[in-house]
């Protein structure tokens, strides 16, 4: 048999089949080997998938990779590595666990309950094996906690990185408060710093203060005193959305905003936030994104949180939200001004029309970065503007495919470059022996097809009918395994059980 024709035996068998598995259970680390095998492997790095191999994971890492001949495979000649668990990944692809480099741990919205299990499993059955919290409000202390829970694997939850709020009150006034604020989170023990809305004396000390404690920055620039400049003159580590990035190609050094504007009316600031990459100098706006490279500033662009500015009946009528959308979220989407990012009061097809232009722009200039050897993550910032947790992962992805990424370097962006991002490259977000076994067996080919990443699969034919098929089977954090569909029904449950008590509290 062909290596070609094998290959397509494999994808026969991964739309009919569940993988078969021995003595691996949902949530506990198999005691000795667990061998994933004969697996299609993307290793996250950019280089083209590679297989079938057999992966051996113990201790919580990656121990051995063993390619199979298929040919040997056929006559039984072929060396197996041994193992006291396995996972036939026939027909599956192996890639390193997804990593969201955006992403906000959230037991409420609106001052409604949600339980923090809702979004780990969703994150979880995505195959995000790791989380950047960015929250800016938030006890850090909670937030580590839950880190440390998992680290121990007593919480069925993706791995934490805790990246404090620095505006959190009592605000910092004056540098040597912007200093005494970065010892105190230094002393907490928090992994980064996320700021906005900051004078630009303010934003000097503090990452002077933070570069000297070795705290990275992920900054989340508003319309404010400061720019992509000053991140890249302070050594910030990523600027998050995009914010501060045409601002700092502005021709008179300002939006051309109408006289009446108010940015502090979310309608009207998002309104006219669709018009800011028209305004950014094409030359200026290149000097600045080669400046980003060369200072090693990353850009995590978190394209999906406002693709609802430009298609808002898509962004309010995807189908995961029948059976998996919270009824606390559901309520937070709502437009309504006392919730951010729930802006859409009025929004005309004149505003998505500015906001896909918008996006044109916004993503040649992605290009652009990366073209200057420029750093691009993946993060999603769901819980907001109509995106789940987990979902706006994938969807973050199937972007950047859109803005002109190959789907190799799409993975790499939420893997190895986000690894990159935390600092953290040679423990994480790539296969290979010696990392951490933190990785997803995806029921599909995601280089052909991103969507088969969707926790919910995505729609194939078969005998001329449409069936589900994809998903993320198994999403392995630190060695431990987590069934996808399990994740799935448990949510749905969730979900369900949410929605029956909020109805019986109804009038």
């Amino acid at each position: 048999m062909t290596h070609f024709l094998w290959l397509m035996l494999l994808a026969l068998i991964a739309t009919t089949a569940t993988a078969q598995t021995n003595n691996v259970e949902h949530g506990k680390r198999p005691g000795g080997r667990l061998a994933i095998r004969n697996a299609m492997v993307v290793a996250g790095n950019g280089t083209p998938a590679e297989g079938p191999y057999d992966v051996v994971l113990e201790n919580g890492r990656i121990v051995e990779m063993t390619g199979l001949d298929p040919v040997a495979l056929k006559d039984g000649r072929a060396r197996r590595p041994p193992a006291d668990a396995e996972i036939d990944a026939a027909g599956r692809y192996l890639l390193p666990g997804l990593i969201n480099a955006h992403a906000h741990l959230q037991n409420e919205r609106g001052g409604l309950p949600q339980p923090y299990q809702y979004q780990f499993k969703l994150w979880l059955a995505s195959g995000v094996t790791t989380i950047r919290d960015v929250s800016s409000g938030g006890d850090p202390k909670a937030f580590l906690e839950l880190k440390e829970q998992s680290r121990r694997g007593l919480l069925e939850a993706p791995r934490i990185y805790v990246y404090a709020g620095y505006t959190r009150p009592p605000v910092p006034r004056t540098p040597d408060q912007a200093r005494a604020r970065v010892r105190e989170l230094k002393t907490i023990g928090v992994d980064g710093i996320k700021i906005g809305g900051l004078d630009r004396d303010i934003m000097a000390a503090m990452e002077d203060e933070a570069q000297l404690l070795d705290l990275p920055i992920a900054h989340h620039i508003g319309v404010e005193e400061t720019t992509a400049w000053d991140d890249v003159r302070f050594g910030t580590r990523s600027i998050e959305h995009w914010y501060g990035v045409p601002d700092a190609a502005f021709p008179d050094g300002v939006q051309n905003f109408p006289s009446n504007f108010n940015y502090n009316d979310e309608t009207h600031r998002f309104r006219y936030a669709g018009r800011i990459w028209r305004e950014a100098d094409r030359e200026r706006l290149q000097e600045i994104l080669r400046a980003m490279a060369a200072n090693n500033v990353a850009w995590d662009p978190t394209l999906v949180i406002y693709e609802a500015s430009r298609d808002l009946q898509r962004a309010q009528n995807q189908p995961w939200f029948k059976d998996y959308l919270h009824p606390t979220l559901e309520e937070f989407f709502r437009p309504n001004p006392a919730n951010h990012g729930s802006y859409f009061l009025g929004w005309s097809s004149t505003d998505e029309a500015f906001w896909k232009e918008n996006y044109r722009i916004w993503m040649a200039a992605l290009r652009d970065f990366d073209r200057y050897g420029g750093l691009i993550g993946v993060g999603e910032d769901a819980g907001f503007i109509y995106q789940m947790y987990g979902f706006g992962v994938i969807r973050e992805m199937e972007l950047h495919q859109e803005a002109g990424f190959h789907p190799l370097k799409v993975i790499q962006h939420a893997t190895l470059n986000n690894a990159k991002m935390l600092g953290v490259e040679t423990e994480i977000g790539r296969i290979r022996v010696g990392h951490r076994a933190d990785v997803i067996i995806v029921n599909g080919n995601p280089l052909e097809d991103l969507k088969v990443l969707y926790p919910t699969g995505t729609s194939a034919v078969k005998d001329g009918k449409e069936v589900r098929a994809g998903g993320v089977e198994w999403t392995i954090k630190d060695g431990i395994p987590y069934h996808g569909p399990r994740l799935m029904t448990e949510v749905k449950d969730l979900v369900a059980k949410a929605r029956a008590e909020g109805s019986k509290r109804k009038p």
